[in-house]
């Protein structure tokens, strides 16, 4: 109680000193200067600033073999988790069929459908990409891109390729990380 007492006196006596002052009037503006320009230290190529995707392509993945099994491991998965994933004894919640889209519509589609499944926190999907059969020169330009960009991702786990039941190779089957609440 003594601290609001010494404060309401301090006001107090701040007062009384201030009491004839009066406020300065001026007509003069007050110029604030703008800040300076960034400059810019190193050059960075347009088609990179540009790029909007979230997988990168700078470099080109090497071509799989249109009948060539896929699979990829992160860090952390158990060999029991993975063996089941392989034998296609997952429950999938949900599917992607990209098969016959081009790269420029594949790629934001998978980056969409990998944030949804997050979101909604599905564990495992089926993203169907095709064998590349009715692609130029009959190489799987998809399915490449796919081995590589799935490797990119944040929310991948695990990926390998599916039973014959579910598409072959011609099809993945993909664990995903599960997304925590924040």
């Amino acid at each position: 109680m003594s601290k609001d007492k010494n404060i309401d006196e301090e006001l107090e006596l701040f007062r009384a000193e201030m009491s004839d002052a009066e406020p300065i009037k001026h007509d003069k503006l007050l110029h604030i200067k703008p800040p300076p320009q960034p400059k810019v230290r190193k050059h960075i190529p347009t088609d990179l600033v540009n790029d909007q995707s979230e997988f990168s392509s700078l470099f080109a993945p090497e071509t799989v073999g249109n009948e060539e099994y896929l699979e990829y491991r992160g860090d952390g998965i158990q060999n029991r988790q993975f063996a089941k994933l392989k034998n296609g004894k997952v429950h999938l919640e949900a599917e992607l069929d990209l098969h016959g889209l081009t790269l420029a519509k594949a790629e934001p589609t998978l980056s969409h459908f990998l944030e949804q499944c997050q979101q909604e926190k599905i564990r495992c999907v089926r993203i169907i990409h095709g064998k590349g059969w009715g692609s130029r020169d009959n190489k799987p330009v998809l399915k490449s891109k796919l081995n590589h960009w799935l490797r990119q991702s944040d929310a991948v786990l695990a990926f390998c390729s599916a039973t014959i039941e579910d598409g072959g190779t011609g099809a993945l089957y993909v664990l995903l990380k599960r997304q925590f609440e924040k």
